[in-house]
């Protein structure tokens, strides 16, 4: 079946790509064999300086990678450019901070010398989504290619020119054939690929059926996997915060990527004692915010990815109102062309709708209150997701308690959940396992290798 590129905004289809046959996935397996044949052996510096010349062609070439981001996935331009920039900046902070993640680490043990070797692991396969096309991809292959692996690209298929682009880049950056390669190829060829013998690990970040299926099919083969499938993350704010600034971080981080990501706070957590307030603020500022063409720089809410991203959040919101929910603003699709859904809040969510234990994803606030810091935790962590957690609040006890008890695997006191190569990025229970970033980035797909040097 042929891949298309579909614009959100306009429902139009812009291009189409035959998916790659048996002889080009072979072409494609084949090729990032021989290149991790030869890039085992390459210096960390020699590959730090290809990471510097990736940052620099995203650099060169954001104005036109943004735009296919936007045309693509309705992304508005100036969060398309401000995610190019990203994946620059993450090429050149594992350039500068990578290398000594790699470097021998010493062991104390007596009579003997020894050290743990970091060595790449051989071709990986990445399975990435669509809604941040290129810092989802360059959080993995920076590090990954930095370590000495070679990437296999399976990208989201509603997003094949982005793909494509990818690829593009680097060879760009001259990194050399099969370094990096994108295949376009349907969800139903990515069992065979990652069983074969030359796909030494697999990286996925998408959906929890997804995230399963991939699994499985690693762990069969016995390939290590790293997974992040997305969450519910709790925005907690207790009765200390400062309103102003909690206010601003929800309607940003729930609107940010037009709803659709997945560590956008996406159901909140009100102490009884500030909850009329904030949600007083939360709804006047949503129904300000300006809906529009992604391409014009003063929209601050595009489309979503596609028709069935909007029957699929719009049922759930009709569904969750139907168990019980308060609407209070918005819930209604947008009419005409575009995948286009307004910023909506619902209230008083019962726990046997879809907005007590789904991902919503697109501009849609769930809203809780809760009379203590207890009961706030335990709405919180009733979730089977645990990916990140807002807490905002100025008690320093409340901040280490929150810290201390949420189910997530990152908590964020007084700021918005993000992503950064500085820290660590990841989740626990359906949010998956497994980190990226930072140090476990680079390590993950290595083999950490005991080396026992006797006297």
């Amino acid at each position: 079946m042929p891949i298309d590129s579909i614009n959100p905004a306009t429902g139009q289809v812009s291009r189409t790509f035959e998916p790659l046959d048996r002889a080009g996935i072979e072409h494609a397996l084949d090729g990032a064999r021989k290149a991790f044949g030869s890039r085992r052996s390459t210096s960390v510096a020699e590959r730090a300086r290809q990471l510097r010349a990736i940052g620099s062609v995203l650099e060169r070439d954001t104005e036109r990678l943004a735009r296919l981001a936007t045309e693509e996935m309705g992304k508005t331009i100036g969060a398309a450019r401000a995610e190019v920039a990203k994946a620059a900046s993450g090429c050149y902070w594992y350039a500068d901070h990578g290398p000594g993640l790699l470097a021998d680490e010493p062991w104390t043990v007596d009579g003997a010398r020894a050290f743990t070797r970091y060595q790449p692991l051989g071709p990986i396969l990445a399975v990435m989504p669509w809604n941040f096309p290129y810092w989802q991809v360059f959080r993995f292959a920076a590090p990954a290619l930095l370590a000495g692996n070679t990437v296999l690209l399976k990208h989201a298929s509603n997003v094949p020119q982005c793909a494509l682009a990818i690829e593009e880049v680097v060879a760009q950056a001259g990194c050399g054939d099969g370094v990096l390669t994108t295949m376009l190829i349907p969800s139903s060829e990515v069992e065979a690929v990652v069983a074969d013998e030359r796909v030494r690990g697999v990286t996925l970040t998408g959906s929890e059926a997804a995230g399963s299926a991939v699994a499985a099919a690693a762990g069969r083969h016995i390939k290590p996997t790293v997974l992040e499938l997305g969450g519910t993350d709790p925005f907690i704010v207790l009765a200390s915060a400062d309103l102003d600034r909690a206010v601003s971080a929800a309607v940003h981080s729930r609107i940010l990527n037009n709803g659709q990501s997945c560590i956008n706070a996406k159901r909140f957590i009100l102490h009884e004692d500030i909850a009329e307030e904030f949600l007083h603020r939360l709804t006047e500022q949503f129904e300000a915010v300006r809906m529009g063409d992604p391409m014009d720089s003063e929209t601050e809410l595009g489309p979503l990815s596609s028709q069935e991203a909007v029957r699929t959040l719009h049922r759930q919101v009709t569904d969750t109102i139907a168990a019980g929910a308060r609407l209070v603003t918005g819930g209604t699709p947008g009419e005409g062309d575009g995948n286009f859904y307004p910023p909506t809040v619902l209230c008083e969510v019962p726990p046997d709708s879809p907005g007590h234990c789904e991902e919503f994803f697109g501009p849609v606030a769930l809203v809780w209150r809760a009379a203590s810091v207890r009961e706030a935790l335990d709405i919180a962590n009733d979730s089977p997701y645990g990916l990140g957690a807002s807490v905002w609040t100025t008690d320093e006890a409340e901040q280490r308690r929150c810290i201390d008890e949420i189910d997530a695997g990152m908590v964020y006191v007084n700021e918005f959940t993000a992503s950064t190569p500085e820290v660590p990025f990841g989740g626990v229970k359906h949010s998956g396992y497994g980190r990226e970033l930072a140090r476990f980035g680079v390590q993950s797909f290595t083999n950490p290798k005991t080396v026992w040097l006797a006297d």
